[in-house]
Formats: structure tokens, sequence, C-alpha cells
């Protein structure tokens, strides 16, 4: 089974200091038809002005990553974390039995970047932080694997057992990965164009599918991201 979904297709916010479009059901936007994908709950493409960001607020049980495109982002939590995030860096808060944190524009102009729920494995777990930076040389033409169960490759460390690979394409450069049966395979571009098991998919578009081989080919500026999920 592959189904595709459009960018234009999301849910849209734009509050001025944040333009938000939401793959699945998030804040005011609900769609029953879009609730998550397996374990995969979120994927919120945000773009917040200078001087501007999220005050502190709390989660829980929750896998947040945040992958940044262009920019900046300053955070700070609860647990004596804090950080900046610019591109490139991929982050992981593991919110477990509750976490709050801040997370604000450190940049001079805009930051683009997109944030990332996956539903825990296992819930009441202490609340933990990582954060890694993957060169562009490391995604370039391959999909690099850039969170995952147990931290394997250099990769983020998280409690689900999904992993999630990150890959930069143009021209000739080809990737693939198999999606084992009884898992759930699922496509989004962050950027540029590419083509996916056959199908022309452009920046905010995505792509689900229920297993077998997932490929990536004839990218033009394009970065992608894909989940192997549990379902």
């Amino acid at each position: 089974m592959i189904e595709l979904r459009h960018a234009a297709e999301r849910g849209h916010e734009n509050h001025g200091w944040l333009d938000s479009w939401h793959s699945f059901s998030f804040a005011d936007y609900y769609d029953p038809r879009h609730m998550g994908y397996g374990a995969l709950r979120v994927i919120n493409e945000d773009r917040i002005q200078a001087g501007s960001g999220f005050p502190p607020h709390s989660h829980r049980d929750m896998e947040i990553i945040t992958y940044v495109l262009e920019g900046a982002i300053a955070h700070k939590d609860s647990i004596g974390t804090g950080s900046t995030i610019v591109a490139g860096d991929v982050q992981r808060m593991s919110a477990g039995t509750g976490v709050a944190h801040s997370e604000y524009n450190a940049h001079e102009g805009e930051t683009h970047f997109l944030q990332i729920w996956i539903l825990p494995r296992r819930a009441g777990i202490e609340p933990s932080y990582a954060q890694e930076h993957f060169a562009s040389g490391e995604k370039r033409g391959r999909l690099r694997l850039i969170a995952s169960p147990d931290g394997r490759d250099g990769s983020l460390d998280m409690n689900q057992d999904a992993f999630l690979y990150a890959g930069l394409f143009d021209g000739d450069e080809r990737a693939e990965l198999e999606i084992a049966k009884g898992r759930k395979g699922y496509v989004h571009v962050a950027r540029g164009q590419i083509t996916v098991n056959g199908h022309a998919l452009g920046a905010g578009d995505a792509l689900k599918s229920d297993g077998g081989t997932l490929s990536v080919e004839k990218g033009e500026g394009a970065e992608v991201l894909l989940f192997d999920l549990p379902a």
C-alpha cells in the first residue's frame, strides 16, 4: 500500500511570529483521517521569526525530535539542559515523567525547523536530552541513520522501536531502504523535489507505505526524512 499526502493538504496556522504546517492533527487543526501514522504522532514544519519563540511549556511521555533546516534555536529545559541547535543539528528530548522547556529563535533571521513527536515504547521513564550534529557530507546521496532505539552508528537513541533516516539527494544520487513486513514506512520531503517509488514529490509532501522497499532518486535540492516505524 502506498498513500500520498501533498503539502497543501496539511493543517496550517500563521500567527505572524510563527508559521506552522501540521502533517497530523495538532492544536486547533483536527482531521480524524490524519491522527498519526504508526508510532509517529506529529510532524510540524515551523518557521519562527527573529526575536520570537515558544515560552516554557510542558510535555510528558513523548519522544520529541527537533531537526533544524535553517537558522538556530535556543533550548532550555527543567532538567538543566541549555543549548543552541543550529542547521544540521538533531535534538532528542524524552519527556517521560514530565519536562518543561522553551524554544526561541537564536538567529538574526527566520529559523526553519521540523518538530517531530514519536509515541514512546515505555511510559514513565526519566526525562533525558541528547543532541548531535550530522554534517551534510554524512547525508549526501544516502540515508543516514540519525535516531534509533539503541543509538547505533552514532545516531541518537530514543525510547521507541523506530528508526529515522535523513538524506540529501541531487541528480543521479539514489538510495533504498527495506521496510520489514508488519512495519510502516513514512517519507517526508523537507525541501526540494524527489521521486519516491516512482512518485514525484515536492517540499512538504509525504508518502506512506505498509512495508517493502522505499526508493528515493532524481532529487533536485532534496532533503528527506524517512521513518521505519512499528505498526
